[in-house]
């Protein structure tokens, strides 16, 4: 498998991505809204309605809609990156009414690994487990408020190969690719190109719930562990990368295109069931333990 080293020409410009985009979020944790039980519903609804940014999620739902709520939270990690009220980084910051602190915790979003494997930055599995005992185990509902966008962000990417993606091209954001498809503007990088497979950033409505309704196509998958969900997105990585040359770069073909689709809706549909199977034994856990709020 060749890959492309050598046209590394964005390396250095602009911000890294750091996410599926905003239309991979909404489609994963819709799916995993329609998974989970009544009170785990119940749990998730009751806990975003306490979130300080509440209200901007559901305005931009358009509907008093607890699925679309979600949805719009599952958004949020990305949308502080962008957002002065909070630091790109783990500098102490006081902490606005309703936030547990104010960092936009960038390296979270992903691992990186170099081409013989050996880990080399970002902390998505280990902020997972981290998060998930938070909500297992806290009696703090701001914090809890904070914790489940965070969770059902983190969820949808780490299932994204370049997620999990080499060092050396920072996750294929320093790898510039050729999309005839794009037209004038057939130059993209290519993890930009993977952020972008589920559809427009601004999916909603009921172009959102066809999405969903694909993603029901997939097979359910193990639920495992977070390191278990690391590993099979490196396990992808060969296939992330086009190996057909172009004129300049390295091309997207059809078949590329079409392959990888197809492991994007199926990792975004195992995001979806793992995510909704995850909460759910939160809240049982919480249920035995007795904790107030009970789900």
């Amino acid at each position: 498998m060749r890959h492309v080293f050598f046209f590394c020409l964005v390396f250095f410009l602009g911000e890294p991505v750091l996410a599926w985009n905003a239309a991979g979020h909404r489609q994963t944790a819709v799916l995993a809204w329609e998974h989970m039980r009544p009170a785990t519903r119940n749990f998730v609804r009751e806990h975003l309605l306490l979130h300080p940014d509440a209200g901007r999620w559901r305005e931009k739902a358009g509907a008093d809609d607890a699925a679309l709520l979600f949805a719009e939270a599952a958004t949020w990690a990305d949308s502080i990156r962008h957002d002065p009220r909070f630091r790109a980084g783990s500098e102490l910051t006081p902490a606005l009414p309703g936030f547990p602190e104010m960092s936009a915790h960038a390296d979270w979003h992903y691992v990186n690994i170099d081409r013989q494997g050996r880990r080399r930055g970002g902390q998505i599995d280990t902020q997972i487990v981290r998060l998930l005992a938070i909500l297992e185990r806290s009696r703090d509902a701001a914090e809890l408020a904070w914790a489940l966008p965070w969770l059902a962000h983190l969820v949808g990417d780490i299932h994204q190969p370049l997620h999990t993606g080499y060092s050396e091209d920072r996750g294929g954001n320093g790898v510039l690719v050729e999309d005839p498809a794009r037209g004038r503007q057939p130059f993209v990088k290519l993890h930009a190109y993977w952020d972008d497979l589920p559809g427009a950033s601004g999916l909603r409505g009921k172009k959102l719930r066809r999405a969903v309704a694909q993603l029901q196509a997939q097979s359910v998958p193990s639920i495992a562990s977070p390191s278990v969900w690391l590993a099979e997105s490196q396990q992808l990585l060969p296939q992330a990368y086009p190996a057909s040359l172009g004129s300049v770069s390295f091309v997207l073909t059809p078949q590329f295109t079409a392959a990888s689709q197809k492991i994007a809706q199926m990792r975004l549909a195992a995001a979806a069931y793992r995510l909704a199977a995850v909460l759910d034994a939160v809240c049982v856990s919480r249920e035995t333990q007795q904790l107030r709020p009970l789900c």
